[in-house]
């Protein structure tokens, strides 16, 4: 039976030329050739990663925008319920969370004209059209959004997948070819 040998034992061992620990991948000098093919496969898979972790951020963002101007859009479509059944255009009624329904549509850039607390059932009218809008056009982003971060997980997962396959790929070769060396 052979004795076999331990890669750390090989001297001199060039591949393509290249002696072993020559490789230079993402700023890192003296790698051998399984470590530097390693880590050039890998380093796609945790960019593509990094930008689905932000991009997740902004789809949870925009949901939060949407949960909020979805509130703002009950609490007038509450307020509108208390307009008598044949309204005029100057009536007023008082809204609900007033203060925050202002401070989120200030936030979010959806134009709403008050008196106070209180909102003619003509800028009701506007507002809830406003706050509508706003909400489809983000709305429309998201799933837009949603559908481009799905495509980043999936260019990550076949990534991951590639790198994983070249790994084991060159660790079986460098295996075959250190048990070819020993018999």
């Amino acid at each position: 039976m052979a004795n076999l040998i331990n890669p750390e034992q090989i001297t001199g061992f060039t591949v393509y030329g290249v002696p072993q620990m020559q490789y230079t991948v993402d700023g890192v000098s003296g790698q051998d050739f399984t470590s530097a093919v390693t880590c050039a496969a890998f380093k796609e898979s945790v960019s593509i990663e990094t930008v689905c972790t932000s991009y997740s951020e902004v789809v949870k963002a925009r949901q939060t925008k949407v949960d909020e101007l979805g509130e703002v859009l009950a609490c007038l479509a509450r307020a509108n319920a208390k307009f008598d059944s044949s309204p005029k255009t100057g009536d007023k009624v008082t809204v609900d969370n007033a203060s925050w329904v202002r401070d989120v549509c200030d936030k979010y850039g959806v134009d709403i004209s008050w008196d106070g607390n209180k909102i003619t059932y003509g800028n009701m009218q506007k507002a809830t059209t406003n706050v509508q809008y706003a909400i489809d056009r983000e709305d429309n982003d998201l799933e837009q959004d949603m559908v481009t971060l799905q495509s980043y997980i999936s260019k990550r997962d076949n990534a991951f997948s590639n790198a994983s396959k070249v790994v084991k790929k060159t660790l079986n070769a460098g295996s075959t070819t250190i048990g070819n060396m020993g018999s």
